[in-house]
């Protein structure tokens, strides 16, 4: 490893979410060193569990931040949306920073107003982002609210490698959230999706791999 790039671990449960990420530490970061940690039968698993997460996926989880501190992590990033209870684990155990996939998008979208929407495309994250919501908010002293719309289709088309179809069908939710302060697309994978929701609405557009890096970026070199 070499000794004066930090390197942070970028965690995936799809692969869909690599991409987006990469482009935001090239740009953003290029003094870093990324490493790759993907399992992405994680998502696959977590899809069959319900709104709550098992003990024996959150254990998965976590053992994955054990390995990414063998191996030198400086800092851990997370991708993926839907392991809320997971990721609260690993930060408690681990004495790096582990930064959940949303939060530095959160912090940008509560700045900008209190009627916050939000374009989905994973079921199964939903109600541990609308609860990290809700948690952050409350630390934050804000009051701002949280409307969700899960986007059908939308990721099924991603995963087949057809991106600009998943961005349409994003774009085209968009418009049912013009009354809202600002619009946040929920998933690192859904950030590819940035520029048709912004063509369709004239409201700040927020996602994720931008504010994560630029938080992590903080949280290693102060």
């Amino acid at each position: 490893m070499s000794s004066n790039k930090p390197r942070i671990v970028l965690f995936h449960a799809t692969p869909v979410a690599m991409d987006p990420i990469k482009t935001a530490m090239a740009e953003l970061w290029p003094q870093a060193e990324p490493v790759n940690l993907l399992d992405d039968g994680l998502t696959i698993d977590r899809a069959k569990e319900g709104p709550e997460m098992s003990e024996e996926l959150i254990d998965r989880f976590v053992d994955f931040g054990r390995y990414a501190r063998r191996i030198g992590a400086d800092g851990i990033l997370i991708t993926c949306s839907a392991f809320g209870p997971a990721i609260d684990r690993m930060a408690a155990e681990l004495p790096l920073p582990v930064l959940k996939p949303n939060e530095a998008m959160f912090r940008d979208a509560i700045a900008s107003g209190k009627r916050i929407g939000m374009l989905a495309t994973f079921a199964p994250a939903v109600s541990t982002m609308e609860e990290e919501f809700r948690q952050f908010t409350q630390e934050a002293g804000a009051s701002a609210t949280l409307e969700t719309i899960v986007v059908p289709d939308a990721i099924d088309a991603l995963r087949k490698g057809d991106a600009a179809t998943h961005n349409r069908l994003v774009a085209e939710f968009a418009p049912r959230l013009t009354e809202h302060d600002a619009i946040m697309l929920a998933h690192f994978s859904t950030s590819r999706a940035a520029e048709d929701v912004r063509r369709a609405v004239e409201r700040p557009v927020f996602t994720a791999p931008e504010a994560a890096v630029m938080r992590m970026k903080t949280l290693v070199e102060g």
